[in-house]
């Protein structure tokens, strides 16, 4: 899943501890508000995507993938709100941390081209592929990146993400399961590329 094999290089025991925790929420009662702070926590600090509990509760009843992947969305833009908010006003005493944290500092100078060429909509390949989503809500609070553009591409991006994973799980149930675990990567890759291109294609048109 997103983010997890670049967590594990340097806390594999704590992310696999970490991992099997947040699937144990799976069948409990209160699952979706889990779900919800699971997905505020990753967009600013927290290493686990919140695929890996959608999943789990999406096979769990198929018929509910979609609600919670609505559930995932609010809390992904929530919290990508709070990481524009670090980045916006905490930048030195706890953005680079958590960076540095995450081994990500070496992407910052990348970051800010990408949002000196695509502005906000840089954040969009940030929400929607495996890159890590906090990386993209920091950064776009520390260089000052227009703060709704930044929202209308974080529902956007986040959005594609969640609801791609809740209605492949909703029309093909489990059968989907290994897909979803083993080339989820690949295919938000390939999506992201594809949007990348038709961005290019529009503005070579228009």
């Amino acid at each position: 899943m997103a983010g997890i094999t670049q967590a594990a290089a340097f806390v594999p025991s704590l992310l696999r501890r970490s991992y099997d925790w947040i699937i144990s929420w799976a069948g409990r009662k209160n699952a979706g508000y889990f779900l919800f702070f699971l997905a505020l926590a990753e967009a600013s600090f927290f290493p686990i995507p919140p695929d890996v509990l959608l999943i789990a509760l999406g096979l769990a009843v198929p018929q509910k993938s979609i609600r919670w992947a609505g559930i995932c969305l609010a809390g992904s833009v929530i919290g990508g709100i709070i990481g524009y908010g670090l980045g916006y006003y905490f930048m030195a005493v706890i953005g680079d941390r958590i960076l540095e944290f995450y081994h990500l500092l070496d992407k910052y100078a990348e970051v800010q081209a990408l949002y000196q060429k695509y502005d906000a909509w840089a954040v969009a390949a940030g929400g929607f592929t495996p890159l890590p989503y906090k990386l993209f809500t920091i950064t776009a609070g520390a260089f000052r990146i227009d703060f709704v553009t930044f929202i209308l591409a974080s529902v956007i991006s986040r959005g594609l993400r969640f609801y791609l994973v809740a209605a492949t799980i909703y029309f093909f149930g489990p059968r989907v399961r290994y897909f979803l675990e083993h080339y989820f990567n690949l295919f938000t890759i390939i999506f992201a590329l594809l949007l990348i291109g038709g961005y290019f294609l529009i503005k070579w048109i228009f």
